[in-house]
């Protein structure tokens, strides 16, 4: 496998696995009391600004930990550049993630359209944030073995 493909792999297990950890987090802190908006727009609102923090530092610590130990167990180094081939995964990858997030965006304002509650729309966007972020793993991994 070369270092692009385990860093696909590496970068969807992370993924899954803090989004799972801080669903079963944080989720269970709903509450569950008669709401008014104000208590609903916090509770979402910071929901999604800590699951965006938290994603972004713990990716930075897992790739950080990957091109370590890539390094201690290969001998080589991250490559340093990006051929025309990586450029056209990536932005493959990224029109795939992207086509993802704004469905369910549409999805998202579809459901206040048929007046389901807020926690509905909040929920469909969250899921449709980590949704297009494992298309974008799936994606580049796909590419890449099978090759554009």
């Amino acid at each position: 496998m070369t270092y692009q493909e385990k860093k696909s792999i590496v970068s969807l297990i992370s993924t899954i696995l803090i989004f799972t950890v801080y669903l079963l987090y944080r989720y269970p802190q709903y509450p569950n009391e008669v709401l008014d908006s104000k208590v609903t727009f916090h509770y979402w609102g910071s929901f999604i600004l800590v699951l965006t923090l938290v994603s972004i530092a713990a990716h930075i610590v897992i790739s950080i930990v990957f091109n370590i130990i890539f390094r201690m167990t290969t001998g080589e180094k991250e490559p340093t550049f990006a051929d025309e081939l990586d450029k056209r995964i990536d932005l493959l990858a990224f029109r795939n993630s992207f086509a993802m997030f704004v469905s369910g965006f549409l999805l998202a304002m579809g459901s206040l359209v048929i007046d389901q509650p807020l926690k509905v729309m909040f929920i469909v966007l969250i899921v449709a944030g980590f949704l297009s972020d494992v298309t974008g793993s799936i994606s580049r991994l796909y590419y890449y073995r099978r090759g554009v």
